[in-house]
């Protein structure tokens, strides 16, 4: 095994255990695969040697495969997706290691108390958790004995003759709210109210949880945005997964990571897309179609790689046909030079635009990245599949992120029509001069650069151009201030 790990790259990726029958006992992630794995298999490493867990799964380890990811951004959203695929024995031994703290609430007591585990149980009570600052949530338990006269851990209420309970016995019965004497009717509304109390504190650390996870992730401190993933995820199973949180969503420039990890995640990739291209069409009245392609990569445009097209299987207003034909010619040249696809392919348009795309690929007999559409009228995301309509908040990162593809593609498309257009009237007006050929057209356009600056121009100013003598000069600049050839 040390051979294998030492032969790994020097990149960032995910690692997968596996133990002689094949089987995948943990899954972890590394900002260097070589250095992370090669770890285990130090002798003279401390902290494998002082934890059991960890020295007996390496015992197991038989083989090794990993993943390689463009970024740690990628290997945090890989990890979480291969735990929930393989569910990895030791993954889960050692998210129970950390032991984050609950509260118990043992309902079915006459008086129940609010306690501090470690382990949730199958024995009637009500859990709340799991809380990572321990601190914090004994504050709070001992902030709401006093808010609403409940009962801790170390309590021993004692029962009175007339049936009422008294709750303690020493100065605490003082500095809480509601009498310290009280029946079982009574208390039980307390702790009714104390239990949705601590709910709503819950929901309110998993905002935070959630914000915090955000944060960490922007400052690339991976390793604690997993572990807040995991808390939060914990928390929010335990509390109900009906339930719906509030978060507020950073802004498009603040990390590209965080939106595209969030666009991975709601379009259920494999991985966040680092790599998208994205098409439009763009045509007036039918005249003039062309497409356009940009390319994002990691969230950023990437100008060099845009590519612009103009329509040569047919004339008129397909937007369909448009579509597959463009898509068909990006990707086969790809595919014909073995060059990588991009993960994701964004169409602007609808069902209709995207089944043509998806066609494309089907003609060429090619295994097809995944597409997506963007839908201008409501902004709604739409698969090529079964799968519905998905429709985000307008302040979510992975719409801003894929509107931002949209939109480019869009002016890019749009730019390419407006200079297709120009040309030829340049070139229209430039056809009815007689004895100007093709070499000299060229020449006048690139020098002057537009028909405007050609018309303002003088004779002394046209004759500055390569192949242009006097008379010529002189024909062409009659031609352009009365139209008259002579």
């Amino acid at each position: 095994m040390r051979k294998l790990a030492r032969g790994l790259p020097q990149t960032s990726g995910v690692y997968l255990m596996k133990d002689r029958l094949g089987h995948v006992i943990y899954v972890g992630k590394a900002k260097n695969l070589k250095k992370r794995v090669t770890s285990y298999f130090q002798g003279s490493r401390r902290f494998i040697r002082a934890q059991p867990k960890i020295a007996a799964m390496v015992e197991m380890v038989c083989e090794i495969t990993t993943h390689q990811t463009q970024n740690e951004t990628e290997a945090l959203l890989l990890e979480g997706k291969l735990i929930k695929e393989y569910k990895p024995r030791y993954n889960t031994d050692f998210t129970d290691d950390k032991q984050f703290l609950l509260v118990r609430v043992d309902l079915q007591n006459e008086m129940p108390r609010f306690r501090l585990c470690r382990n949730k149980k199958e024995d009637g009570a009500h859990y709340y958790g799991p809380f990572a600052q321990a601190g914090m949530l004994r504050s709070t338990l001992s902030e709401m004995r006093k808010k609403f006269g409940i009962l801790l851990a170390d309590a021993k209420p004692i029962k009175l003759k007339d049936g009422r309970y008294k709750l303690y016995d020493d100065a605490r019965a003082e500095i809480f709210a509601g009498h310290n004497e009280t029946t079982v009717d009574d208390y039980s509304k307390r702790v009714e109210k104390a239990c949705s109390f601590l709910e709503g504190r819950a929901k309110s650390w998993l905002a935070e949880l959630r914000e915090e996870m955000l944060k960490r992730a922007e400052a690339l401190d991976f390793e604690r945005a997993a572990d807040l993933r995991d808390i939060a995820d914990a928390m929010a199973k335990t509390i109900g997964k009906s339930r719906k949180f509030t978060r507020t969503w950073p802004k498009a420039d603040e990390n590209d990571g965080i939106e595209l990890v969030r666009l991975g995640e709601i379009l259920k990739l494999e991985r966040a897309p680092e790599s998208i291209e994205c098409f439009d069409i763009s045509h007036v009245s039918g005249t003039f179609v062309v497409a356009s392609m940009v390319r994002f990569q990691s969230g950023k445009p990437d100008k060099r790689a845009y590519r612009r097209f103009k329509i040569r299987a047919f004339e008129g207003n397909d937007d369909f046909r448009a579509m597959q034909e463009v898509v068909g010619r990006r990707y086969g040249r790809l595919h014909e030079e073995g060059t990588y696809f991009p993960e994701l392919v964004v169409i602007d348009g609808g069902i209709g635009q995207v089944r043509a795309a998806l066609k494309a690929f089907l003609l060429m007999d090619v295994v097809p990245p995944s597409i997506i559409g963007l839908a201008k009228r409501e902004e709604t995301i739409v698969f090529p599949d079964e799968r519905g309509e998905l429709k985000l908040d307008f302040r979510d990162p992975a719409l801003r992120l894929l509107q931002r593809a949209r939109d480019e593609a869009h002016r890019f498309a749009n730019q390419f029509n407006a200079d297709l257009r120009s040309k030829r009237i340049r070139e229209s007006i430039l056809d009815d001069f007689t004895g100007l050929g093709k070499v000299r057209r060229e020449a006048l356009l690139k020098y002057f650069g537009s028909l405007e600056k050609m018309k303002k121009a003088g004779v002394e100013e046209i004759r500055k151009v390569e192949g242009f003598g006097p008379k010529l000069a002189d024909r062409l600049h009659l031609f352009l201030q009365t139209g008259q050839n002579r």
